[in-house]
């Protein structure tokens, strides 16, 4: 979150749960078969285990995900499973209390933790961690987070920092993906893994007798544009192609027109997916955005 949060929308202003379950419903009617639910923090809207339960019934669907700041997971985990959420991601950028609250900007680790256990409990696959590295503020934690997968059958994911905001000296927090196998490398031997089906962008490996697996994510240092398949719809409507597209598709206006109509402007918003995001060029064609705006 940027220090001085964000704008704050009214109801009106977000789409209700009837319109995303539509554009849910004709999405997977082109062909779309995985569903991530994220945010900004996806579980802190009111009644949102009924719609994972809506959409869990889709004919089609074969994989419901959620992707979490894990911080009311306590709570939700058992009830999360029971609406049909199938895997669970996590965001979590540092396994130290001080780190993490100067991260989250004064946030609380250990209900994090409690979450991650409460999934375990809830009978959930074991879940992914994504870690965002920065470079002086928690990079020295890679290999702790590396260590997670050697007793668990956990995923951890290592994501190159994005410059999302733009700011003058993001290069200064990027630690490329080559960098940070090197630095497990130098402790734990690593084995590739072979891609999963309907697997996201991360090149996956094995410290040689680990329960777990581990990933990097590369946007920066090994762009994979080409290989991107994924769409994204916010809560205010908007369909992107791609998370740095300098422009997106305003859905609203054709949830008021038949599904046909809607069925084709998805189908044009993944059509026409950029090759390439330039986010390393001198001026990037994208204008600053929070994440927690767009969705992880």
């Amino acid at each position: 979150m940027p220090p001085e949060g964000i704008p704050k929308l009214t109801h009106n202003d977000i789409l209700s749960y009837e319109d995303l379950h539509r554009i849910a419903r004709q999405a997977v009617g082109l062909g779309l078969d995985k569903i991530r639910i994220t945010g900004g923090e996806p579980l802190v809207r009111k009644g949102v285990v009924g719609f994972l339960e809506k959409l869990a019934t889709i004919a089609g669907l074969t994989e419901l995900v959620l992707s979490t700041n894990g911080v009311l997971l306590r709570q939700m985990a058992r009830d999360l499973r029971c609406a049909g959420v199938q895997r669970l991601n996590v965001s979590l950028d540092s396994l130290k209390p001080e780190t993490f609250a100067r991260i989250t900007r004064g946030g609380d680790l250990q209900p994090v933790l409690d979450g991650l256990a409460a999934a375990e409990q809830a009978g959930f696959p074991p879940v992914k961690i994504n870690m965002v590295v920065m470079r002086g503020i928690n990079d020295a934690e890679v290999l702790d987070f590396a260590a997670l997968t050697l007793r668990k059958a956990c995923t951890v994911r290592f994501i190159e920092y994005m410059p999302t905001m733009l700011e003058p000296e993001w290069r200064s927090l990027w630690v490329p993906g080559r960098e940070l196998l090197e630095r497990i490398e130098r402790r734990y031997p690593l084995r590739p893994l072979d891609a999963a089906d309907r697997a996201g962008p991360a090149r996956n490996f094995r410290i040689a007798g680990a329960a777990g697996t581990l990933g990097v994510i590369t946007p920066i240092s090994h762009h994979f544009c080409d290989r991107c398949n994924r769409i994204r719809i916010t809560a205010t409507g908007m369909a992107k192609g791609c998370l740095f597209a300098g422009h997106g598709v305003d859905l609203r206006p054709y949830l008021r027109a038949g599904d046909e109509v809607l069925q084709e402007v998805l189908r044009q918003v993944v059509t026409r997916k950029p090759v390439w995001h330039h986010l390393l060029a001198a001026q990037p064609a994208y204008s600053p955005f929070a994440m927690a705006d767009m969705g992880g």
